[in-house]
């Protein structure tokens, strides 16, 4: 197999392909939704929920037919028509090339110096999430799977700690490569000139993100790989760390990018699982009512779709289908708000399902997302059938099994690892 240079593009959110841009907004337009933005941004903040679906209906109506188009065009990549799923006999070793890699590129020690790695969190959860899955089905390297994960757990533990706050940080490097860095750049220069970043930086970790929201993402995903680090090792401090991650998160107010907020509620499903703490599943079923269910499109042509341009990309379509389906799964069965989120995972998956039909234009969230949605319990999953997951998630799993086979990665370790075990769990 090549070396997988592409899977830390893929872990930094590159994987989708630059296309034409959709058609632009004219100015009154695009100065009418930054009010709106500012104005939802307030009605969330006092939890005013008729208030942020008045203005995010306006912001939907504002839109106009433009509702739902992605900022970047989707970009199809066929899948062969000669593919096929890997065979039981292929699946122990399937991930054997991950690890050789993984192991080779590992960067992570307790100690670095923060401020000088250009990697993130992000990247050890999908390593985690990767090697505790593949063990299951890989006795001869299950143990040296399990080392690497909790290896890479413990550094996120140190991690937290050197913050201080509870979140899982982001590296504060200056100048870093990569669009998360860029990002986060233009974040501590802003501090930097408001006198600030000293509130942001502690110990070489940005650590505050003065309600942005951008530290959900780390802190959600990463919170979540520990809740399964805990789960296979029962080791304590991982279990810890998580409550430590998901308490951050409930103090996070709600944002205007809905995608932020399903961080949170992934991690805070996934804690409220482990604990029963009812705490985890209110902050939860708030965070979704405020800040994830409002922005999605209920009628039209692009039903289903969130309605603002980044939001429509099918990474984070499905990074949000990944945190409302951790949130139907741990939800009792008869809760009230239970019928709104298993709704919105109807139209959502009815929104972008069929288009796998055409190729495939996501890989990681929507293997991760999907996988979850096939693991609902019963009183979920019927209301589900007609969405198209089976056939989404096969023509997935043909084009990353013949990507495998070419030796390319078509996958990053998580998603690759969650594809294995479920499929050794579903065989033909």
């Amino acid at each position: 197999m090549r070396p997988m240079t592409s899977i830390l593009v893929v872990l930094l959110g590159a994987l989708v392909a630059l296309a034409q841009d959709t058609p632009k907004l004219d100015k009154a337009a695009q100065s009418s939704l930054r009010a709106l933005s500012v104005e939802l941004s307030a009605a969330q903040r006092l939890e005013d929920e008729a208030e942020v679906r008045r203005l995010a209906k306006k912001a939907i109506e504002t839109l106009g037919d433009q509702a739902g188009l992605p900022e970047v065009a989707d970009q199809f990549r066929e899948v062969p028509q000669h593919a096929k799923p890997l065979t039981p006999q292929e699946l122990p070793t399937a991930f054997d090339p991950y690890i050789d890699f993984i192991e080779k590129q590992k960067w992570w020690k307790v100690g670095l110096d923060p401020a000088k790695t250009n990697h993130l969190p992000r990247e050890l959860a999908t390593i985690i999430h990767g090697c505790l899955a593949a063990r299951t089905i890989n006795e001869v390297n299950a143990e040296r799977l399990l080392n690497i994960a909790t290896q890479a757990g413990d550094f996120l533990v140190w991690s937290q700690d050197q913050a201080g706050t509870g979140v899982i940080p982001f590296p504060a490097v200056r100048n870093g490569k990569g669009r998360p860095f860029e990002v986060a750049e233009r974040f501590m220069r802003q501090a930097e000139k408001d006198g600030k970043l000293d509130q942001v930086v502690k110990n070489g970790w940005a650590v505050e993100d003065f309600s942005d929201g951008g530290l959900q993402f780390d802190n959600g995903v990463a919170g979540v790989a520990l809740v399964q680090l805990f789960e296979a090792t029962r080791d304590d401090k991982y279990k810890r760390a998580a409550i430590r991650a998901a308490d951050w998160a409930i103090t996070r107010p709600v944002v205007t990018n809905w995608n932020y907020n399903s961080f949170s509620v992934f991690l805070l499903a996934e804690v409220y699982r482990i604990t029963g703490d009812k705490k985890y599943l209110e902050s939860a079923r708030k965070k979704t009512h405020l800040g994830i269910l409002p922005g999605q499109l209920t009628e039209g042509p692009r039903q289903g779709r969130w309605a603002d341009a980044h939001n429509a990309r099918p990474a984070y379509h499905y990074i949000i289908v990944r945190g409302l389906a951790a949130l139907a799964a741990v939800m009792p069965q008869d809760d009230a708000d239970l019928p709104a989120v298993v709704e919105s995972l109807r139209m959502a998956l009815s929104a972008r399902n069929p288009d796998f039909q055409k190729g495939i234009f996501n890989a990681d969230s929507s293997v991760e997302a999907l996988i979850r949605v096939k693991l609902l319990p019963p009183h979920v999953a019927e209301k589900l059938v007609d969405c198209k997951t089976i056939e989404a998630l096969e023509s997935l799993e043909r084009y990353a099994s013949e990507g495998f086979r070419a030796k390319k990665s078509p996958l990053g370790p998580g998603a690759w690892g969650q594809l294995l075990e479920y499929r050794n769990q579903h065989k033909r």
